[in-house]
């Protein structure tokens, strides 16, 4: 691993490295040192400063975890520092990609993962985390803390061993398909009874939350899916440095992925269609009240005309003088309303 010399280290270097530290730290916010076989212990900045300085190849299979947040201005500055890390991860450091992203540069890797703060809201936030793999270092920076850099860091601290960083990417792609599959097992949870209301032909289901849910769905399914040919280039063309374990690792990691990227397509195409059905269900009972208007219209469309036309003050109104005018006149309009109301009736029914 390529590292930048430094004669004499930053005088803040020499502190812990800790996740409650304030943002005038310099360097890590934590960082953990693993060797082969072992569960990884802490770090302060100063270690990590001459791990990455000291010439030497070290012992075999060991490897520093480095976090960032880069709300700290000083993160980037100490990376460029003490780290030789391609342009493509501090250009990720600050890119607006809206997806998981993955891909290769040089003998490094370089990844943008993104993960859900979710309590089932529709407006569900997003953490996204930056990070560079290399032989013997992991860097990993974000701007708010990420739920499974947590669960991961929590598992580190148990004492889990990983042998590679590659084996943590590996976890992180795992974490991160769990929480979408989490996602479409409560969204489904609360499909299942607007489903079963608008079999019964209830039309208590709220168009605009299966609207919102299924903009979520999408939404999550974008960000969180990773770029299925970034991982064909890895898995086809991978480092020296990674081993047929690790490609193992990463391609289970992307079939648990592609496993719950379907349900959760599947998921969406379910809520379209019920979406579908809810707009089918409306769209009857209107067309069912502008029925019964119409048939309203019709039935009183003959006693306005006869209404109107004698109630014109002229002369020569006929039946005026009669003693059974009006029974005379009421009679055949009740008739033919009644004529009316069972000729539109049973169109209805025929319906």
């Amino acid at each position: 691993m390529e590292a930048t010399q430094q004669p004499k280290a930053a005088p803040t270097t020499g502190q812990n490295i800790d996740p409650t530290s304030g943002s005038d730290q310099v360097g890590p916010i934590w960082g953990y040192h693993f060797v082969p076989n072992q569960a990884a212990r802490p770090i302060t900045s100063e270690e990590a400063v001459q791990f990455l300085t000291v010439p030497g190849p070290g012992v075999p299979d060991e490897f520093l975890w480095l976090h960032f947040s880069l709300s700290n201005a000083a993160s980037e500055p100490w990376l460029r520092r003490y780290l030789t890390l391609p342009d493509t991860f501090y250009e990720s450091l600050h890119s607006d990609i809206d997806s998981t992203h993955l891909e290769q540069d040089g003998d490094t890797l370089v990844a943008r993962i993104h993960d859900v703060l979710f309590d089932f809201t529709f407006d569900a936030p997003v953490a996204t985390t930056s990070l560079c793999i290399k032989p013997r270092v992991l860097v990993s920076a974000h701007v708010r803390p990420w739920r499974s850099i947590n669960q991961l860091r929590s598992a580190v601290q148990a004492g889990q061993v990983f042998r590679s960083p590659i084996e943590i990417l590996s976890r992180l792609f795992r974490d991160q398909a769990s929480v979408l599959v989490d996602i479409v097992r409560r969204a489904t949870k609360r499909v299942d009874p607007m489903e079963e209301r608008l079999l019964a032909k209830r039309i208590s289901v709220s168009r605009s939350e299966l609207g919102a849910l299924r903009r979520m769905l999408v939404r999550l399914q974008r960000l969180l899916a990773p770029e299925p040919a970034a991982f064909f280039r890895l898995l086809s063309r991978p480092p020296d440095w990674i081993t047929e374990e690790e490609l193992q690792n990463l391609q289970q990691a992307a079939e648990k992925f592609s496993t719950a990227i379907s349900d959760a397509a599947a998921l969406v195409e379910r809520v379209k269609q019920l979406q579908e059905e809810l707009a089918a269900l409306v769209n009857e009972q209107t067309n069912r009240t502008l029925f019964v208007l119409t048939i309203v219209t019709v039935l009183a469309l003959p006693i306005n005309l006869v209404a109107g036309l004698f109630g014109m003050n002229v002369g020569g109104i006929p039946l005026a003088q009669h003693p059974y005018g009006f029974s005379l006149v009421v009679a055949p309009l009740l008739v033919l309303t009644a004529l009316l109301a069972y000729w539109g009736l049973g169109r209805r029914r025929d319906r």
